[in-house]
């Protein structure tokens, strides 16, 4: 059995062929899935999606970018449904900053106000984050221990392949592993690889993101974990079962699905 930790499901290219959709991945040993609801816009489609599905749940949060439409008590109106195992995607994102260079500061504050309140949020409910993380390792590394996000853990999606966040480890949070793994250019995250323990990998496909080799420039799905799967045990040097085995028993212990 294979569970997609991240998977937005909630997204509209999967509108026509959703059951044909979800049918190939379960075929295919994936036998839950995770929308990580990181959109108020979204957020009551993915909730009508897993109120349907057995096996479907849902985080909630707001992305970095989606800074400015965060809303505390809305979001807290979901919180407590039987199906939300997470808060996130939240995190920092620096990738695209403002041209005009005298309002970056202002946005890098906002983002990381916003990221702050939601970890505080994930305490007060003990849910675990999913922490979005890009061209912002640093301040992002900072505020995690800063906030004591270990009370609650939680994962860096999409894991980047800086070797300061390897310490986060420590602090209970788990490394996705997603189709980047199998990208050609992908040397850093090859190399980092080993340096995770294996009790903290779990693998997300960020569907309909990120697709991963043989199949890139295509929609993503969650059926493709086993690309990634294949791509972990090869890494490992131990077979794909074990991969399945090891990083189903740490999404179930980490998102208690």
């Amino acid at each position: 059995m294979l569970i997609d930790t991240h998977c937005h499901l909630d997204d509209e290219r999967y509108d026509e062929d959703f059951d044909e959709m979800l049918n190939r991945a379960i075929s295919n040993g994936v036998e839950k899935f995770i929308i990580p609801a990181a959109d108020p816009l979204t957020l009551q489609k993915a909730i009508k999606i897993v109120d349907k599905y057995e096996n479907i749940y849902f985080s909630v949060g707001v992305h970095p970018y989606d800074a400015d439409n965060y809303n505390r008590d809305f979001i807290e109106q979901f919180i407590n449904h039987k199906k939300c195992v997470a808060v996130g995607e939240c995190g920092l994102d620096y990738y695209r900053l403002p041209e005009d260079k005298s309002k970056i500061d202002e946005y890098k504050e906002k983002q990381k106000k916003v990221f702050i309140d939601q970890i505080d949020l994930a305490k007060k409910y003990k849910k675990p984050i999913i922490v979005h993380i890009r061209d912002a390792s640093d301040d992002s590394l900072n505020i995690l221990l800063q906030e004591n996000a270990k009370e609650v853990g939680g994962v860096l999606h999409c894991y980047n392949a800086d070797h300061q966040l390897l310490k986060l480890a420590n602090y209970g949070f788990y490394f996705g592993i997603g189709g980047v793994i199998t990208f050609k250019n992908a040397k850093k995250l090859i190399e980092v690889y080993p340096l995770i323990p294996k009790d903290k990998l779990i693998i997300e496909t960020d569907a309909p993101y990120l697709t991963p080799t043989p199949h890139r420039g295509k929609r993503n799905e969650p059926s493709y974990c086993n690309f990634i799967s294949d791509k972990m045990s090869e890494l490992s040097g131990v077979s794909r079962d074990e991969i399945d085995k090891l990083t189903t028993i740490n999404a179930v212990k980490l998102f208690r699905i």
